[in-house]
């Protein structure tokens, strides 16, 4: 089955935040999800890069390296700013990390300690903090809270699916 590359998703715009309680708890549970799934992975399968692409490990350190852009994102809507803050699209982060360095389980454990922060920033927002919109800098449209929370849980599902992947 052929995966949609991450840049070429589009992401329409949620009319209401009915649905963002929801998504909150597709976000709270991804560490829960990994964790899981890296469970059932073999230890020698975790530091493989085949074709050149990231480890699982990697994948692991790179949802990891998101975190602040997601958390900093939500603070742009707390400031009213007109567009949210740009993502490094070269990931150099997460290529400099040395990921595979870093046991499988810190990695593990500090994605499900900065995914706990973003998602009690989210839980504390206003009903005024989550009606605001601000400009998605690469996507060129309009975001709400909801819409930045979605976008998030559909990336995190991207990564996971890659993970899967790997492991086979």
């Amino acid at each position: 089955m052929e995966k949609t590359e991450w840049f070429k998703r589009k992401f329409g715009q949620h009319e209401s935040n009915g649905l963002l309680p929801g998504i909150i708890e597709r976000l709270a549970g991804t560490p829960v999800r990994l964790e899981e799934k890296i469970g059932q992975i073999e230890t020698q399968k975790l530091e493989l890069k085949p074709d050149g692409k990231w480890s699982i490990k990697e994948e692991i350190g790179h949802l990891l390296d998101l975190e602040p852009l997601w958390s900093g994102r939500l603070d742009d809507f707390l400031k009213a700013e007109k567009e949210l803050r740009s993502a490094d699209l070269s990931n150099r982060k997460t290529h400099e990390a040395n990921h595979n360095s870093q046991t499988v389980e810190k990695l593990l454990t500090d994605f499900r300690t900065e995914r706990k922060l973003l998602v009690e920033k989210l839980n504390q927002m206003s009903d005024e903090d989550l009606d605001r919109t601000a400009l998605h800098p690469r996507l060129k449209t309009p975001m709400k809270v909801i819409d930045l929370a979605f976008f998030v849980a559909e990336h995190d599902d991207h990564h996971l699916a890659q993970i899967t992947s790997l492991a086979r």
